[in-house]
């Protein structure tokens, strides 16, 4: 091993006591450190943490600039961080009046820039042009799943075709008396994959199968009932079917009602079909599939036009994290969601278990005093509401994310609300309350990575930027999800489901500012049509209502 060890740690902030291994490190390696020399304790994996300095029983652990934990036993000089020594900390909260200033970054180069989407009445702009199926309760999931198959596998929307070829030529293998087990899955041939879309101008027909609405709680139904309007009234969404069964909790008209008041002038068109009035189960698909085929000629109408960037609406995301999120993906996307701040666009920020332990920066962000409050309120509500079934933010962090180098919560959540950036806090929204306000929003969803985004969607996201540093196959049905990997090594394993790596910053090869600017331009690619994420190639269409139970 080498006695001396340079580039290959990093201390995040200057008033941090860890430094963070940038690649494998081994015990009894000296570490220069300013004017001090660091003996290894441990080895130390890339992505782990050890201690500058050493700490007593009960000591803080500073990490981002932020108590992110403290010693549960005494730590040398050098140690490996480890959820044996350290437990989660964070500081206390509370709204103190705060001049705060923003630097905006330099949007010279993206000023008079454009995409090409599609323009809604209303003047919303979406990046997607998509026809919704909606069920009002689980019962109809079947018939959506049959409408879904007839009219995926005729119209070109279906990408399993080429496992369902696959598995033809297995089967016929087999029969001929071929022993399988020699078959290489990669070097079989799929003919005719993908089949062509036959509506060009439409990208997708999408169906939001869910577990809700009815059985459960009156609460839950009219929960579920306000996220489905909200995704009716998506600006990447063109029309709708709708199926309801009859006798559930939900009702057709509460949704319609929850649509109104939402969007007092909607004029998408909204196709109805109940099956309790129906004369049959066959009548009602063939009724569906025929009305919404004639429906989709008509939006197979809509073509893109040139839209200011203003007109996007971006969320970040982080899901699968290592202990590389907080340094690469995240402050880059966080240097994206400035710009697009800068330009006038959107952005949302939601998971608020894993904002635990960056409250106070984001309190003092907030651009008036209720709107901090509302936050605390929200924050310290879902706390509560953790604990009172033996739970807490604190048990956020899962093996994975430990496994990496997450060792506490509010590790995660410090490195996580880097995705940010650093504009002012513009305003607080509840689960499904839309977004309005140009600029950074945040809004209250769990840290689950369906439940997240399903949400984020809901508040009028139009791209998600969504960071990873183990890999997560994540997407949206009407949200085109964007995967951003932390590190080279995912994006060359994963490549089928990746489409940026910021493993450049971890070697040193780019800024943030650099690989933030090159996100941007991805943005404006799959805004416009021109590139498609992996997630929408893939129709990863996750879809997990919240019912405001706990959940991290």
């Amino acid at each position: 091993m080498s006695s001396n060890i340079k580039h290959s740690f990093l201390q995040i902030h200057p008033g941090d006591n860890v430094l963070v291994a940038l690649q494998d490190l081994f015990k009894g390696d000296a570490i220069a450190w300013k004017n001090q020399t660091i003996i290894l304790q441990d080895d130390i994996r890339a992505k782990h943490k050890f201690f500058i300095d050493p700490l007593q029983m009960g000591e803080e652990v500073i990490m981002y600039g932020a108590l992110v934990g403290k010693a549960t036993i005494p730590i040398q000089r050098g140690g490996l961080m480890t959820t044996d020594n350290v437990h989660h900390a964070s500081q206390d909260y509370a709204y103190r009046k705060v001049n705060y200033e923003w630097q905006k970054p330099d949007v010279s180069a993206f000023v008079n820039r454009t995409f090409n989407g599609y323009h809604r009445e209303d003047g919303r702009v979406g990046t997607a042009n998509y026809w919704l199926f909606i069920p009002t309760v689980f019962c109809e999931n079947r018939n959506m799943d049959v409408i879904k198959e007839a009219l995926h596998n005729t119209l070109g929307y279906n990408v399993t075709d080429k496992y369902k070829q696959f598995t033809e030529q297995l089967l016929e293998a087999s029969l001929s008396g071929q022993n399988i087990a020699d078959f290489k899955a990669d070097e079989i041939a799929f003919a005719g994959y993908p089949k062509n879309r036959v509506f060009k101008n439409v990208d997708g027909i999408k169906f939001l199968n869910h577990q809700g609405g009815c059985g459960g709680t009156r609460q839950d139904a009219s929960l579920l009932s306000n996220l489905l309007a909200a995704y009716a009234d998506h600006p990447n969404v063109a029309g709708i079917t709708l199926l309801s069964l009859g006798c559930q909790n939900l009702q057709t008209q509460e949704f319609l009602d929850d649509l109104a008041t939402r969007s007092p002038n909607f004029k998408k068109k909204i196709l109805i079909f109940e099956q309790q009035l129906s004369q049959s189960e066959d009548q009602l698909i063939k009724d569906a599939i025929l009305k919404t085929f004639i429906e989709l000629t008509e939006i197979n109408k809509i073509g893109r036009s040139p839209a200011p960037l203003s007109k996007l609406t971006v969320g970040v995301k982080c899901g699968g994290s290592d202990g590389f999120s907080g340094i690469s993906a995240n402050p880059a996307v966080g240097y994206t969601s400035d710009l697009l701040v800068a330009l006038g666009a959107k952005v949302l920020l939601a998971e608020f278990p894993e904002l635990c332990g960056a409250e106070q920066n984001i309190i003092d962000r907030c651009v008036d005093q209720p709107t901090a409050e509302k936050f605390i309120r929200l924050m310290r509500d879902y706390d509560a509401q953790a604990h009172a079934v033996g739970s807490g933010f604190h048990m956020n962090p899962s093996p994975g994310n430990i496994k990496d180098g997450l060792i506490t919560d509010a590790i995660k959540s410090t490195g996580a609300a880097k995705k940010a950036g650093t504009s002012p806090v513009v305003d607080v929204l509840d689960y499904t309350e839309p977004a309005t306000k140009d600029g950074l929003s945040l809004v209250c969803t769990p840290g689950n990575d369906v439940e997240a985004t399903t949400g984020k969607a809901g508040s009028g996201a139009t791209l998600i930027l969504f960071t990873t540093g183990l890999g997560t196959p994540t997407g949206n049905p009407v949200c085109p999800v964007i995967k951003i990997a932390t590190n080279t090594a995912l994006a060359m394993r994963m490549g089928d489901i990746i489409d940026i790596d910021t493993g450049a910053i971890i070697r040193g090869e780019k800024t943030i500012a650099e690989m933030g600017t090159e996100i941007l331009e991805y943005c404006i690619k799959a805004a416009s049509g021109e590139v498609t994420p992996k997630a929408v190639l893939l129709n990863q269409d996750d879809f997990i209502p919240w019912k405001r139970g706990v959940s991290l």
